[in-house]
């Protein structure tokens, strides 16, 4: 999910940010009036799911496509990108969101908290350091992430000022009901620190967002009992083809987690 995720493939140019993909959909619903846009980053465009492309690694079977397939509104845009941060969502994103959007999605957060080289860290890390590198990201969180936020979703409603905007949260990565997760699994102490700081991050999260007028939807709920380590994962493990895949829901986790989540909302 990080842009900084050069070990897990996921690094983007601006220009493969700037490029977006439509797809006219046929009227066939309660949103055939509807002209939809996704937005944001890797938890938007599809990683983890079948199906990514070249280009922002976008997937139809990310919770963006799987809801257009659905529900068949008037239009559906793709401006989401696997590594996308807040700042490429205004200056790559944003300019090409249609002014009559009736209806935006967005992950985005993640990569401004160091998502990737704190999950990656933690991996190899003693719980000790671990803890470290999670307390310094979930500061960060507290300190910067808020105003880069802000001024996100302030770009978003200037641009598209009568869209209903869902912003959704991220899953808690790791299931941890039991002390044993494998192998080459990270230990309980490891699993409840990333979740803490995931908690941080849903936390700062709604709370902007709710202070810009836009819908929170928490996708934590649908993801309990299906962290990586548990009997039926929505999200994978340590990948190693492709690497991009790593600790990103899989198809499942886009179908019964966010899926749920953003109809939910709706």
């Amino acid at each position: 999910m990080g842009r900084r995720l050069s070990l897990l493939g996921c690094l983007v140019t601006p220009s493969l940010l700037a490029l977006a993909v439509a797809a006219p959909a046929t009227a066939a619903s309660g949103f055939a009036g509807t002209d939809y846009v996704a937005m944001g980053d890797s938890y938007t465009s599809g990683v983890g799911a079948p199906g990514q492309s070249v280009l922002c690694l976008r997937s139809p079977n990310g919770y963006p496509g799987q809801w257009a397939s659905r529900n068949k509104p008037r239009s559906f845009t793709d401006l989401s990108c696997a590594g996308a941060k807040t700042g490429d969502v205004r200056t790559y994103q944003v300019p090409f969101l249609s002014s009559g959007a009736d209806l935006i999605t967005i992950t985005i957060g993640g990569n401004d908290a160091g998502f990737a080289p704190v999950v990656l860290g933690c991996q190899v890390a003693s719980d000790a350091a671990c803890a470290d590198t999670v307390a310094d990201a979930r500061a960060e969180i507290t300190a910067v992430l808020p105003g880069r936020l802000d001024a996100t979703y302030a770009a978003i409603r200037a641009r598209a000022p009568r869209a209903k905007v869902v912003v959704l949260g991220y899953p808690r990565l790791f299931d941890t009901s039991s002390a044993s997760c494998g192998i080459a699994g990270m230990s309980l102490a490891k699993r409840r620190t990333l979740n803490q700081g995931a908690d941080d991050l849903n936390d700062v999260i709604e709370a902007r967002a709710r202070a810009a007028g836009f819908t929170f939807s928490d996708v934590r709920d649908e993801f309990a009992g299906h962290g990586i380590c548990a009997p039926g994962p929505y999200l994978n493990g340590l990948t190693a083809i492709p690497p991009q895949n790593s600790f990103h829901p899989n198809r499942s986790g886009y179908r019964y987690g966010y899926l749920p989540a953003m109809a939910g909302a709706l």
